[in-house]
């Protein structure tokens, strides 16, 4: 039973970052995921710090504040700074992350928080801390997670032409009147959230590898957007699957499993999807590239 916890957890972790990071993908954000991860820690360790526990609301809060923090120092330092994109998330996050580390460090005696679990959580143990249901002890984490998946879920199911025309087509959605900053702020917003929730079953690695992973994977197995998000999700699941018995069989970190399986996954569709995979393209017939070929102009001709 313990297993089945286990694996739900990483899949419901996988399933929320892999849809987020489907967005952050197309929008080339990928690496501030990576950033707003790390960026948070700060935000958790006031929240310990005046709530004394990890399950209260105002940690959400905290988290969600210094993950839009995060975001704006980036956007500051690019457009203010002249700095490259890749160089403020750079600055950003590290220093907000070694203010956070700092912080922990300093006052881990009087808070039940440390750095380790931020980094590899403890995803072995959510069936041991639970909540009684109908009489039945249910792990608090996968309840939890379950509740930050249907909120993603239904703000996507929502916003989903607000979400689809800025990441797609930025310059029309301004056109029309819907507000690129509103619904960018509201994705890094919904990247804290997930982030600060699975910190504590999954820790910090496993959140940027499923941020990013599940969604580069679909990505190279579809140009379509509802197709790359059900991809994204199902290569969530083969990797927490894979990942829990792979670390039962070598013994090892369940999280580090996870990623190491999410990895192998997105070699796989590296190599042999059916149109990036690097070995599917070398098999290709001439034919098939002229099909493309028409195909890409008679899409051009139509749009023009």
């Amino acid at each position: 039973m313990d297993a089945f916890w286990v694996i739900l957890t990483g899949t419901l972790v996988a399933a929320s970052s892999g849809i987020l990071g489907c967005f952050l993908l197309l929008r080339k954000m990928s690496m501030i995921g990576d950033a707003i991860s790390h960026a948070v820690l700060p935000g958790i360790f006031i929240a310990y710090w005046f709530a004394g526990s990890g399950a209260s609301f105002f940690m959400l809060v905290m988290a969600a504040i210094f993950g839009i923090l995060c975001t704006y120092l980036i956007e500051l330092f690019t457009h203010k700074a002249n700095l490259q994109n890749d160089a403020a998330i750079g600055l950003t996050f590290t220093l907000l992350f070694a203010i956070g580390v700092i912080l922990v460090s300093a006052f881990a005696d009087q808070i039940d928080l440390d750095q380790e679990c931020i980094l590899y959580g403890d995803i072995l143990y959510v069936s041991l801390d639970t909540w009684e249901i109908a009489g039945f002890d249910i792990p608090r984490a996968p309840i939890i997670l379950s509740g930050v998946l249907l909120i993603v879920l239904a703000t996507l199911f929502i916003g989903y032409r607000g979400f689809f025309l800025t990441t797609f087509d930025p310059a029309y959605a301004v056109t029309i009147g819907i507000s690129t900053v509103f619904w960018h702020y509201l994705l890094m917003g919904l990247v804290s959230l997930v982030t600060v929730v699975s910190f504590e079953s999954v820790g910090a690695i496993l959140v940027v590898a499923f941020l990013i992973g599940p969604a580069a994977t679909a990505y190279l197995l579809t140009d379509d957007l509802l197709q790359m998000l059900f991809i994204s999700v199902i290569v969530g699941f083969l990797s927490a699957l894979g990942g829990y018995y792979l670390s039962v069989y070598l013994d090892g970190s369940t999280a580090g499993a996870m990623a190491c399986v999410l990895g192998l996954i997105f070699s796989l569709s590296f190599f042999f999807s059916p149109k990036y995979g690097l070995i599917s393209k070398r098999f290709r017939t001439v034919e098939d590239l002229e099909a493309e070929l028409d195909l890409e102009k008679d899409l051009t001709a139509k749009s023009v």
